[in-house]
């Protein structure tokens, strides 16, 4: 894509990022993405210190194409994954759940490119002022943990994109050329896509909470756990009990216990579709098949290519 800063920023052919989700993003989704051409990310916070390291290395055999590394700021062992992924000789880090000036400066002395995510243009002016690369602008409509002010993508990018000069990812209910293209006309120049690539062959999702996505269908999540982190989830019988919990007035300590260790993996890992807790975007309910993901790269640039001829032919 021609004149495309975050395509020369990253070095790839095609302005589509995968997300590095926990327990979904391993090395075969995160070189398959960057072989069809975008950018694969493997997702550290589900990762131990030397199950990322592996990862890594065989994500390095797996392609000779950029790929990165998604840190959530957060995580315990995040020392351990920093000098991982320098003696690794990682190129690129997403940062998110956290402040970017903790990590930014370190990483960029190593000469590794730094995108932080963030869901509210506060947070982007931070981004800038901790001299990051390029920001993530992530809305509410995402999976996973998401922002509390609960903006949408197409409120929040055309905020962030006024606020800051740097290169801007749109994410957040994208799945769709059409999608990304509605991006892109906000000010976007590069969609960072994660539902979309759970349903795939190479994603490390259990089979179970494959198939839970592609049935999704539109109300199916709800954002959830707000005294917390908020999170979006499908509803199950563990989110019923979220909800309960909520409903009757359940502290932060309560909700804690209630989320206990190891939901995350129960349900998306090792695919207990009662018990877990499935994260996932509102975009799953345009979600029904299981297909290749660079065939989901391709299917997203023909069909952004295709909405902007389209659009051409309406201007007035």
């Amino acid at each position: 894509m021609k004149n495309n800063r975050i395509c020369e920023l990253f070095k790839i052919e095609k302005p589509i990022i995968q997300a590095g989700m926990i327990w979904c993003s391993g090395w075969e989704l995160a070189s398959a993405v960057s072989n069809a051409g975008g950018l694969g990310l493997i997702g550290s916070g589900s990762m131990y210190p030397d199950i990322l390291r592996d990862q890594i290395q065989k994500c390095k055999k797996a392609t000779s194409k950029p790929f990165g590394v998604n840190v959530p700021l957060l995580y315990p062992n995040i020392d351990d994954h920093i000098k991982i992924i320098i003696e690794e000789g990682v190129k690129i880090v997403f940062t998110s759940a956290g402040n970017p000036k903790t990590w930014t400066n370190h990483l960029k002395q190593h000469g590794i490119t730094v995108v932080h995510v963030v869901s509210a243009v506060k947070f982007a002016l931070k981004c800038q002022e901790a001299g990051v690369d390029a920001i993530v602008a992530e809305g509410f409509e995402a999976g996973g943990h998401n922002g509390r002010e609960e903006t949408t993508t197409l409120v929040l990018i055309p905020q962030i994109r006024k606020a800051v000069t740097l290169p801007l990812i749109a994410a957040g209910g994208i799945g769709l050329g059409s999608q990304m293209a509605a991006a892109f006309a906000l000010g976007a120049e590069a969609v960072q896509v994660g539902s979309r690539f759970v349903a795939t062959p190479e994603s490390s999702a259990h089979q179970n909470f494959k198939d839970a996505v592609i049935n999704t269908k539109e109300g199916d999540t709800v954002l959830t756990l707000k005294q917390l982190t908020p999170v979006r989830l499908i509803k199950n019988k563990f989110f019923n009990e979220v909800e309960k919990a909520e409903k009757e007035g359940a502290s932060a300590e309560e909700l804690e216990k209630l989320l206990g260790r190891g939901r995350a993996k129960k349900g998306m890992f090792e695919g207990d579709m009662n018990e877990g807790e499935l994260e996932i975007g509102q975009v799953s309910a345009t979600i029904d098949t299981i297909i290749p993901a660079a065939q989901i790269v391709d299917e997203i640039m023909n069909d952004f290519n295709t909405t902007i001829e389209k659009l051409k032919s309406l201007a007035f």
